[in-house]
């Protein structure tokens, strides 16, 4: 269950590359979208790429441990489906954003049942960063829980 927390919030937290566009809203919304292809690829360097050195949530993860949980959740599913609702955008500025999301997520792996799926509500703070936008923190929790 953790390892799919950690994915989907990468998942929907990494993405657009590309920079800041005029437009804040589209931006983010362009980041989400290409977080969300990123991660149905397994593609953990881009994903990476896509989140501040700086990066820290309330469970004391950091860039290098977000790296490793990805390099974790990778190898153990064949494959990743994701399902992704942007529930809100709130922007501070054309720099910053606090972006609210539902995620469902699916895989096929060698467990018992050969698959797993799961959903979560997940909350990103974004911020422009040398032009691109990048996930600086963020907080989690299984759909209709609490999150942190």
């Amino acid at each position: 269950m953790k390892n799919w927390l950690i994915f989907g919030m990468c998942c929907v937290i990494f993405a657009a590359c590309g920079g800041a566009e005029s437009d804040p809203e589209a931006a983010v919304r362009a980041w989400v979208a290409d977080a969300e292809a990123a991660a149905e690829e397994k593609d953990r360097r881009d994903l990476l790429g896509m989140i501040s050195e700086r990066y820290a949530d309330s469970r004391g993860n950091d860039h290098e441990r977000i790296g490793d949980m990805l390099r974790m959740f990778f190898f153990r599913q064949q494959s990743i489906a994701l399902l992704t609702g942007i529930d809100e955008i709130s922007l501070m500025g054309d720099s910053a954003a606090l972006v609210q999301l539902t995620v469902g997520m699916a895989g096929t792996n060698n467990s018992a049942l050969g698959i797993s799926a799961d959903a979560y509500q997940f909350e990103f703070e974004l911020e422009v960063i040398d032009d691109d936008w990048m996930l600086i923190g963020a907080r989690w929790g299984e759909l209709g829980e609490n999150m942190r």
